[in-house]
């Protein structure tokens, strides 16, 4: 990394909520993290990882629950951090002009109304909304609102502009059109800020725009890799270069067990934490049939295939294909390497069986490799009248995720279980009941 000094810097800052019983359930792990100026810094990380939290936390929306962040070398809570956020939702003031939303930001920081209307009028301008001054929201498209969240965010000219999935809420030509625009103020110096820390689930968003990639891990958050992209602008999405850091940020998103070096520079970046593998399995959130529809897809390819050509092929975002890549290596039927997916023996047979006797193979992959699977089965058996309340295996489960993950969790094994027919579920009375004689 460059010799500058960073603007922000992290120093073992961590996420974690305590429960009533007095356990702690941990967000983010102890994190070092620094963001430079002259920088795009791109967060990617599977759904779950805490990459909003880890946001908010460096903004100071959010306080960490140990650890401290600094800005400027000082303690966040006496430097008078100059942020700016850009969110996925617009959050535009509906009862305001667009002049008027960009001017809310320098209004609250006491700007005087000559200097402020000033300021707004010539970042409107920059961003291609001269014009729209007096319109309202609603009459707005959704390139044009977002472009009005970029102009309102930039007016008060922040060190950091931090963005939240900007483009994930816009149609695929318009986000491809304001990361075009987005990438054109940043390098002709008509932005005013001083770096830029974006999250995104695009993985290919990240390499085409980033300067730097930073990649979380899981159950907890924690960065697996951290790395320069050393391509000149420009970028050809179809170079050689280009396809070999997007699989390499697919192959560390998609084998959380296994450690990978860095495509580039030196691997001191890595964090020691990165090899832990998490206290308890998480299951992904895939469905069965999502599952039998990859497979059957490889089975088309010759039983192998790209990830990123598969998800390109696809027209699907990482979000979406992730879960179901997880899903069916955790159930040994794909492996993922150098950056390909390819079908196993097991999970062959599974894809050319028919549908009764793709229940028996799911239920004896899943009750071999699936932690909670196991354990509710077990559970079961254990009981003389086969049957247990949900509320048993939420306990264990609140153990080791949040509220939300927790029921997240036993609503995928109940879907995976009853499907597998190794019990059934009673929603009235919120039992489990072991299919089992």
């Amino acid at each position: 990394m460059a010799a500058a000094e960073a603007i922000v810097e992290t120093r073992e800052i961590e996420k974690y909520y305590v429960q009533p019983e007095g356990n702690r359930i941990e967000v983010i792990a102890p994190t070092n993290l620094a963001i430079y100026p002259e920088q795009i810094l791109a967060l990617l990380g599977p759904s779950g990882s805490g990459k909003s939290t880890l946001l908010r936390m460096l903004t100071g929306l959010v306080p960490p629950s140990a650890g401290e962040v600094r800005w400027h070398r000082s303690p966040q809570a006496e430097e008078q951090a100059n942020v700016s956020i850009v969110f996925q939702n617009f959050a535009l003031f509906p009862w305001l002009t667009v002049l008027e939303n960009v001017e809310a930001p320098l209004a609250a920081r006491g700007i005087a109304d000559v200097d402020r209307r000033k300021r707004a009028f010539k970042i409107l301008d920059t961003v291609g909304l001269d014009g729209f001054e007096t319109a309202f929201p609603k009459e707005l498209s959704g390139g044009m609102k977002q472009r009005v969240g970029f102009a309102r965010a930039l007016v008060v000219e922040p060190d950091v502009l931090f963005m939240d999935e900007p483009f994930s809420a816009l149609d695929v030509l318009t986000a491809e059109n304001l990361r075009g625009e987005l990438l054109e103020l940043w390098t002709s110096r008509k932005m005013p800020t001083r770096a830029i820390f974006m999250v995104t689930h695009n993985i290919e968003e990240a390499v085409l725009l980033a300067d730097r990639v930073v990649v979380l891990g899981r159950n907890p958050g924690r960065i697996r890799a951290d790395f320069e992209v050393d391509l000149p602008r420009p970028r050809d999405r179809k170079s050689r270069r280009f396809l070999e850091l997007v699989d390499h940020i697919y192959k560390v998103l998609t084998q959380p067990d296994v450690e990978h070096a860095p495509p580039t520079g030196p691997a001191a970046r890595q964090q020691a934490a990165a090899g832990q593998a998490p206290a308890y399995q998480m299951m992904p959130h895939a469905r069965p049939g999502g599952i039998a529809g990859l497979l059957e897809i490889l089975i088309d390819r010759g039983g192998k295939e790209d990830l990123y050509n598969l998800a390109d092929e696809l027209a699907m975002e990482v979000s979406d294909l992730l879960p179901i890549i997880e899903a069916c290596s955790l159930l040994h039927f794909i492996r993922v390497q150098e950056g390909d997916v390819e079908i196993t023996p097991e999970g062959k047979v599974f894809a050319e069986a028919d549908i009764l006797t793709r229940k028996s193979l799911f239920r004896e992959a899943a009750l071999q490799h699936v932690t909670l699977l196991k354990q509710i089965y077990n559970a079961l058996r254990a009981k003389a009248d086969r049957t247990l309340p949900d509320d048993f295996f939420s306990d264990i489960l609140d153990e080791h995720f949040s509220a939300e993950e927790a029921e997240a969790q036993l609503q995928t094994a109940i879907h995976w279980g009853r499907y597998a027919e190794v019990f059934d579920y009673d929603a009235k009375t919120g039992r489990l009941h072991l299919t089992e004689g």
